[in-house]
């Protein structure tokens, strides 16, 4: 059911490829002093710059909370006015330069980028250079559709102009990509480099199920092996992966070579790790994602022969320079001459004038839709510091889905359960307004437009849920379900794997969950499919599909604040964790 519009797609950026190389050959010399031919008598080497991004959901806005650790202190960083100058800065003089990312580009968005469907961050992004990018999982929020929208454009929007790299994204019936596995920069003379795009074989776990219906993701590091044999066939030697997985920078010394802005990170560790050390040796440079850190690392090859791997934080605060030297007699990059270095986008610059008519733009459109109150709060409700434990505003999400679903009617939910990464910001009492909640606010909060899904579930099977938010082979990290009001456990660290979840202390309204007993449980589709690998929800049955997480939350504040009776942060304490 792909083929035909991958078809589409794949036609015009051929074509739009073709007419690129046209440019580039007319445009003649573009720099000065940078990016220069070496050994002038036969020009055997030139200088490659990467400009790299990942994860910027559609942070167009020079946002007021948004930072960036400096010297000790946090100052103003990001926003697309600001990284178009930077970007455009670090180009000044350079002849074979490319503007790349690693995915996350869209989704998950601020409410100026949603409220669009994401249309004016693929817009600056196409007005601020970039020219590649791998899907990320956000790439998928609404389903494979809605990315085709964003690649071939729909009605007055053109989509991207550059290609949106899915290698690794097949069609479960023919094993065929549905996106371009990958895409080869022309620059002048000959000189190309190839560029794989990936999103991490773990994306089908993460996203709404029915959004990638029929879709495969595959194995990270056999597909860019399989793909730099098909550059290699073309004579493309110079080859950059840009994978939508990452890892985390660590203070002890694990081999890695790390560099970070904080200078905190000396090591990795992370699903990159092991991808970087058996990805084939033909790849160059890696390019990551996911996980929002900040680190340039050498991590050696099946080869032994050190290689670099970057990522550039989130939300457009920062963004890598990658330097590299390309030999033209062996067509590739001479590995030892790469180096790489992060960059904050401090707001000390210039703003780009096309970017920031833009903004202002969407600004002047959405100001009266976001400004509309929906709420009162009497106090700040925050998320955690970490997926890995109870916040607030957790709590208060799973009591509102679980008020708009108990009606027998609606659901006759006894118990909700909220995923700690489907809370993508606080309630803040004094943005804006004191103590009112726009819909603004409300969006950035919960921006995945997911269903509330109501369905049975056994004692035994909640329990399992709950055993699920550990450490996985299918996860490294540990998310911390929100749970509802008179649902209680104990979480007891002492003790070994699932047996943290003493099954025993799991109570609804002070009665003990009996194992075999059925529950109504409501939580969103994106979990109700198994999503971040909570695998049993998809064994719930008897389901029914309410509102949208949004429209529930909105409405449940219209039922249960006002000025004169603004809500409070829920106590912490249903999870007893010793």
């Amino acid at each position: 059911m792909f083929t035909t519009k991958r078809k589409r797609y794949l036609a015009a950026a051929t074509t739009a490829a073709l007419a690129a190389a046209a440019l580039v050959a007319a445009a003649g010399p573009a720099g000065a002093h940078h990016g220069h031919d070496h050994d002038h008598g036969h020009g055997r080497q030139v200088d490659l710059q990467l400009l790299a991004l990942n994860d910027f959901h559609g942070h167009i806005e020079a946002e007021e909370g948004l930072t960036y650790p400096v010297g000790g202190a946090e100052v103003p960083a990001g926003g697309a006015e600001y990284l178009a100058t930077h970007l455009a800065q670090a180009r000044e003089g350079e002849r074979y330069s490319t503007t790349v990312a690693a995915g996350d580009l869209i989704g998950a968005s601020p409410f100026l980028s949603a409220a669009f469907g994401d249309e004016p961050t693929i817009e600056s992004l196409n007005a601020m250079g970039v020219e590649v990018s791998s899907v990320g999982n956000h790439e998928f929020d609404k389903g494979i559709d809605d990315l085709y929208r964003h690649i071939e454009g729909e009605g007055d929007y053109t989509g991207a102009d550059f290609p949106y790299l899915g290698a690794n994204v097949v069609d479960e019936a023919t094993g065929e990509p549905v996106l371009d596995p990958y895409w080869i920069k022309r620059f002048r003379g000959g000189v190309r480099v190839g560029f794989i795009g990936m999103t991490l074989e773990g994306t089908g776990d993460i996203v709404a199920k029915s959004g990638v219906e029929g879709l495969d993701f595959l194995d990270e590091v056999e597909t860019a092996d399989k793909y730099a044999e098909v550059l290699h066939d073309q004579g493309v030697d110079a080859i950059v992966v840009l994978l939508h997985e990452g890892g985390y920078p660590v203070e002890e010394d694990t081999g890695h070579d790390c560099e970070s802005l904080d200078g905190s990170g000396v090591g990795m560790s992370g699903p990159i790790v092991d991808i970087a050390e058996t990805m084939s040796s033909e790849v160059d440079i890696i390019v990551t994602g996911h996980t929002h850190q900040e680190y340039v690392c050498s991590v050696p090859d099946p080869a032994g022969q050190p290689r670099m791997v970057t990522s550039a934080s989130s939300y457009g605060r920062v963004f890598t320079e990658i330097e590299a030297t390309y030999d033209r007699r062996t067509k590739d990059i001479v590995r030892s001459s790469v180096t790489g270095a992060n960059t904050v986008v401090e707001r000390d610059v210039a703003p780009d004038p096309a970017q920031s008519e833009l903004v202002a733009r969407y600004q002047d459109e959405v100001e009266e839709v976001a400004a509309r109150p929906v709420g009162y709060i009497s106090e700040d409700i925050t998320r955690g510091a970490t997926r890995a434990e109870e916040f607030p505003l957790g709590s208060l999400i799973a009591d509102a889905q679980l008020d708009r679903t108990a009606d027998p009617a609606l659901g006759g939910a006894q118990i909700a359960l909220m995923n700690p990464g489907g809370v993508r910001a606080d309630l803040l009492y004094d943005e804006g307004e004191a103590g009112v909640v726009s819909y603004g606010e409300l969006y950035t909060v919960q921006p995945f437009n997911n269903y509330l899904v109501t369905m049975d579930l056994t004692g035994a099977q909640i329990l399992t849920i709950l055993q699920q938010q550990l450490p996985s082979a299918d996860r490294e990290t540990t998310l911390f379900m929100q749970v509802s009001r008179g649902f209680t456990y104990t979480w007891d660290t002492s003790l070994e794997g699932t047996d943290q979840i003493v099954a025993d202390s799991l109570m609804l309204n002070g009665e003990p969950i009996v194992a075999d007993q059925t529950y109504r449980v409501t939580t969103n589709n994106f979990l109700a499919d198994g999503g971040d690998s909570f695998y049993e929800f998809a064994n719930g049955t008897n389901r029914l599909t309410g509102e949208v997480d949004l429209v529930a939350l909105e409405a449940w504040f219209a039922e249960n604040s006002s000025a004169d009776d603004p809500v409070e942060a829920p106590e912490l304490g249903r999870v007893n964790v010793i």
